[in-house]
Parts: C-alpha cells; structure tokens; sequence
C-alpha cells in the first residue's frame, strides 16, 4: 500500500489545525503556506473532511477551519477514511467478494487473500490507534 499524496496532506493539515493552541480558526491559505501543499488541492481535501465531520468551517472575518472533535477523538484512519482513501491491500471488490483477477468468471478469492487481507486489517488497526493528540 502506498499512502497517496491526498491522504497525507490531509494527515498534515489535520496536525496544523491541532496545533493551533487558541482553537482559533485557521484559513487554508495558512495551512497551505506552512505545509507547501497547493491551496486548490487543500480545498478540495478540506470539502472532504468537512463532509465526514472531521473540521467545521467558520465563516467570515478571521474565519477558516478548526477541528470539529477533541484531537484524542480523532484517529488518523479517521481522516484517510475521510478523503475516500481506503486502506486497501487486497484486488478484492466488496461487492462481489471475490478477487479482481483476469479470468473474470471465476468466484473464488486469490491464494494470497487472507495474507493481504490480514495485513490490510494491521494497517488500519495501527492508524487507528493513534489520534492527533498523539502526533
């Protein structure tokens, strides 16, 4: 599994607007400035994380985004589920529940399925674990 760049920026600004110790709102363009992530891509992740109740906007003067929960309350797989960025190991599709390989008729999960798939469980119980707090 490679992290993509969505799901770490999103990771990052979620650690800026953590670190913000009066709980005011931070605008993108700061975090976009602080971080060198481009200002379009961060609000297209920030639409994202706003929809998944992750950071609430406020609007107006000195508006921006803070947090919508308590940093211990908020995992980092929270925030990769957040942008749409599955943690994902396995071809599998949830739908059919069997492996996406070429012989398409086939019903059957890949030889190697349980040792992606018990790995893809790893990966998200380790990104669970730990909350912005802790970072």
């Amino acid at each position: 599994m490679i992290l993509t760049t969505k799901a770490r920026y999103a990771v990052m600004a979620a650690i800026e607007l953590c670190e913000a110790q009066s709980n005011q709102p931070i605008n993108l363009a700061q975090i976009a400035q602080n971080q060198d992530i481009s200002l379009f891509y961060l609000e297209q992740i920030f639409a994202q994380l706003k929809k998944s109740q992750i950071v609430i906007s406020v609007k107006g003067p000195g508006g921006g985004y803070v947090l919508a929960k308590k940093p211990n309350e908020i995992s980092i797989a929270n925030i990769i589920n957040a942008i749409g960025e599955p943690i994902k190991m396995t071809r599998c599709t949830p739908e059919i529940k069997v492996c996406n390989t070429k012989n398409k008729t086939s019903k059957t999960k890949c030889k190697t399925h349980h040792l992606w798939q018990g790995l893809e469980n790893r990966i998200f119980e380790y990104l669970n674990s730990i909350t912005l707090q802790d970072l």
